[in-house]
């Protein structure tokens, strides 16, 4: 009987799942189609769009920072997946409203619904995941194949959110987001006293205590912040853009209020100056691939022939591709890693890293091929847009699980939660920065009219726009396979794959 439990999952891990597969669901659904609303309902152009894209993905990393603080300090895991879940259907109801109103008046209901989603992501997100962990012993070995079990409910969420949240109009479709939302919900507040208890018979994640008017304060101070964000060149008709400055100014001043501390070792110093480095050239590899929910959706509904068998599919269905790579190769990728590490073969994290960034160049080769002299009304066939969902999978399959372990693995114990909350910071950073790559996406259906430029890089069309990906992505994976072997030695040899001390 001990062994069955040593060996089983308990009910709790399956319950967190299908609540984060709901959260996802709505999530995904509703990015699907955001970049599409805001262009052919609004009426915004692609500039604007991607702008707005950006700042929102970006700030939805942010805010787990404030929700992760006051959890621990007040509200404890169970109380902020309530409140989180709450505000984000919310969200999505605004962006209902919003979509029903046109552009007349939905601008305004958008900034509130996305207000709305982007805080309560903050309380939701990085509870659910803490969660699973606090249902095992610990060190227990069952934890990996956990998180392993639990990261394919986030993919089942997002493979089918923009098939049934792309596939009707876009005021239906923000609806069926929040409806998945308050189905993940209902079923986390109706389950939450039978399924969170640990093996002990413990409860896990509940309240700490009550909030004090300072933490009240801080939840509404930041709601009325990121409103004022995001409403802000709407309100002064400004081309500034202040949420740029806030996430890049908070990237620069991180290293320097970490490294001011005094009472780091050299070690330490030498193991957090990889993690500033790796975290910076994540960025470069975010910024390309995220571009599935903004360039690369303008594309596949204006340059992509998308007919089958005399139907014409939605181009958000796209973005389904990625995550049924993902539960499709993942296993294939553990594989292939185990038997390297078998040889002494498997390449070392910031290598891994370097091969993800390669990926996603070699995924924008496939389709500026594609695109490389297509006519005014011309589209390319979408096994083209396909093959880079897949490159891109599997690049991501190098990149993405690296980062939070080594993180954890190399940050110093008492920086630990800083030094995640910069790596989060990282990504808000590369989704702002795929939204203002986004917005250089020549203009027009045809994808012709009005050149854009990067750096001086003059781009006029589909291909100078695409290649613009492979030079920036290409050239980060170079320089990070050439600097591989200097961060090994500061991360020392215990925290290297593959190699013997």
């Amino acid at each position: 009987m001990s062994e069955q439990v040593k060996t089983g999952h308990p009910k709790g891990l399956y319950f967190l799942f299908f609540t984060e597969m709901w959260e996802r669901f709505s999530y995904y659904g509703m990015r699907a189609i955001f970049i599409l609303f805001m262009t052919k309902v609004l009426l915004m152009k692609d500039a604007d769009a991607s702008e707005i894209y950006g700042s929102y993905t970006g700030l939805v990393y942010l805010t787990p920072l404030l929700g992760g603080y006051l959890c621990d300090k007040f509200l404890g895991n169970r109380r902020s997946i309530v409140i989180g879940g709450l505000l984000m259907a919310i969200g999505q109801f605004f962006m209902f409203f919003s979509a029903s109103a046109g552009a007349d008046g939905g601008v305004s209901l958008m900034w509130l619904g996305l207000t709305a989603i982007i805080i309560g992501n903050g309380f939701f997100k990085p509870n659910i995941s803490t969660m699973v962990g606090q249902l095992y012993p610990a060190n227990d070995r069952r934890i990996d194949s956990a998180f392993t079990i639990f990261y394919m409910g986030i993919n089942l969420g997002a493979f089918f959110s923009p098939l049934v949240c792309g596939s009707m109009d876009f005021k239906w479709g923000f609806l069926a987001a929040g409806v998945g939302m308050l189905i993940g919900l209902v079923a986390f507040i109706l389950g939450q006293k039978k399924y969170l208890i640990s093996e002990e018979g413990k409860h896990i994640g509940l309240p700490v205590k009550k909030l004090d008017a300072k933490s009240i304060g801080m939840i509404v101070g930041s709601i009325a912040i990121i409103f004022f964000m995001l409403n802000f060149k709407q309100m002064f008709k400004s081309d500034v853009d202040i949420i740029s400055y806030f996430i890049y100014g908070a990237m620069v001043l991180m290293p320097i209020l970490i490294f001011s501390d005094k009472s780091l070792s050299k070690i330490e110093t030498q193991r957090i100056t990889v993690i500033f480095i790796l975290a910076f050239f994540v960025i470069f590899f975010w910024g390309a691939f995220e571009q599935a929910g903004a360039s690369l959706t303008l594309f596949a509904d204006r340059q992509t022939e998308r007919t089958l068998f005399g139907w014409e599919m939605p181009a958000s269905y796209f973005q389904s591709v990625n995550p049924l790579a993902v539960i499709s190769l993942a296993p294939i990728m553990t594989m292939v890693w185990g038997f390297l590490y078998a040889r002494k073969l498997e390449p070392s994290s910031p290598k891994k890293m370097a091969i993800g960034l390669g990926l996603v160049a070699m995924g924008y080769v496939v389709i500026a091929i594609a695109v490389k002299g297509l006519g005014l009304g011309e589209k390319v066939s979408m096994w083209w847009l396909i093959g880079l969902y897949v490159i891109h999978t599997i690049g991501e399959l190098c990149l993405s699980p690296i980062g939070l372990s080594m993180v954890s693995k190399l940050a110093p114990l008492r920086l630990s939660s800083l030094m995640m909350g910069t790596w989060f910071l990282a990504n808000a950073a590369a989704n702002k920065f795929a939204g203002t790559l986004s917005a250089l996406i020549p203009g027009g259906e045809d994808g012709t009219g009005g050149a854009t430029s990067f750096l001086g890089f003059q781009i006029t069309n589909l291909y100078e726009f695409f290649v613009l990906f492979i030079i920036m992505s290409g050239a980060a994976a170079a320089i990070l396979f050439v600097l591989s072997s200097w961060l090994e030695k500061r991360m020392h040899n215990d925290h290297v794959e593959g190699q013997t001390v």
